[in-house]
């Protein structure tokens, strides 16, 4: 990020995000609980051995083909990969790069466009928290949704020349989405921009961005998607939220093309961007893989993810995976084939899409404390996930 100014904001409290509420949906926490930190901590490690990815350096070049290369090994066709060539005069000499731009195609508004971006430059260091932090969540959500239909079309873009001041997004939106004939017809912008926090902080907080100068005419539209970014946030992942003015960061040509912007920044500032300092043992991973979990949650909701889950998804067959008996009023007995000794954790999340309860290793547990109502159970073992509705009745 170019640089981010501070301004004073408040948390969101649970009456205004209920405001904007939308449903728990079982299969968009599935896949929210397929974020890895292994993945994460690996997407991390290999953005810093990259290097200063200064725009229009070799090293940014070999960044953008490591990013490509993911797309590729995740699955992506090379027909969905386009390598957006730009350039611009610095004062002394011309610079060529290039953004990438990789498009999943809606099953039912194919020509309309949820964007989720952010850039992979970086100057005087690593970069890892800005911005290998938002590159790593974009990954993860381009993999985990890679086979998961949705309704709306879906561009994961990644951008250069951000911290020369937004090169390669202005050049998005000025030769690709105003030069599209009918000019590019975008849902929203989702961008990912210094979301690695500090080691040590308490980073257990993110900012949700929106559109608070500009044009006044799509403030409006930003406020509501980010009210609903950060209730996704609350649904699919630990996190809490704030929410901060929208600035200096790639969604802002979108929003002066009048373009609805949402996005997520560091709630709390580790202050190493633009340094040499910006390195992996700095950055929070354990945030990292937060915040993508909340970023796929948001995605499926932005794009209207398909809401039943692939046998593919499912980490156990219904017939390996049993939880009666159901209505139940006092105890809920688990049953499933087991797994070596693998350990195991047992969730009850009620239909606001609050946990209510968790276990460790218990294949009985006691409800009689919890109300009439739905619930979703979650069984998490070998980082596989299995849910099922529970129905407590008293």
């Amino acid at each position: 990020m170019i640089f981010k100014k501070i301004l004073t904001s408040s948390l969101l409290g649970a009456s205004f995000i209920g405001l904007m509420a939308q449903s728990f949906i079982p299969a968009y926490s599935t896949r929210a609980n397929q974020v890895t930190q292994t993945n994460v901590n690996t997407l991390l490690q290999e953005f810093e051995a990259l290097g200063i990815k200064k725009t229009g350096t070799v090293a940014n070049e070999n960044a953008l083909q490591w990013i490509k290369a993911k797309y590729l090994n995740f699955g992506y066709s090379a027909g969905q990969i386009v390598e957006d060539a730009f350039s611009y005069n610095n004062g002394m000499s011309t610079v060529n790069s290039k953004n990438l731009v990789i498009t999943k195609t809606g099953t039912t508004y194919p020509n309309t466009f949820v964007i989720i971006c952010g850039h992979f430059d970086t100057i005087n260091g690593p970069g890892v928290d800005d911005n290998g932090s938002g590159t790593a969540a974009i990954l993860e959500v381009a993999r985990i949704l890679k086979d998961v239909p949705t309704e709306y079309s879906i561009k994961f873009i990644h951008f250069s020349g951000e911290e020369q001041g937004l090169k390669g997004s202005a050049h998005y939106v000025n030769s690709v989405v105003n030069a599209t004939n009918p000019k590019m017809n975008i849902k929203l912008v989702f961008n990912l921009d210094q979301v690695g926090g500090k080691i040590g902080n308490n980073n257990n907080t993110i900012y949700c961005d929106q559109d608070m100068g500009g044009l006044s005419s799509n403030n409006a539209a930003s406020q509501a998607i980010t009210l609903q970014l950060a209730n996704c946030t609350t649904l699919y992942s630990p996190l809490l939220t704030a929410y901060d003015p929208a600035a200096n960061s790639d969604y802002i040509p979108f929003e002066q093309n009048g373009e609805i912007i949402t996005g997520f920044y560091e709630y709390t500032r580790g202050y190493l961007e633009h340094s040499a300092n910006d390195t992996l043992a700095n950055v929070d991973k354990v945030y990292v893989k937060n915040v993508a979990m909340a970023s796929v949650g948001a995605a499926q909701h932005f794009a209207v993810a398909q809401s039943t889950l692939a046998t593919s998804e499912s980490s156990l067959a219904d017939d390996q995976f049993q939880i009666y008996p159901i209505p139940t009023q006092n105890v809920l007995n688990i049953d499933f084939v087991e797994v070596g000794n693998a350990q195991f954790i047992f969730d009850l999340i009620d239909a606001s899409g609050r946990l209510v309860m968790t276990s460790q290793n218990q294949k009985q547990i006691d409800v009689t404390a919890l109300d009439t109502g739905i619930y979703i159970g979650r069984l998490k073992i070998k980082d596989k996930i299995f849910q099922k509705k529970i129905i407590i009745k008293k």
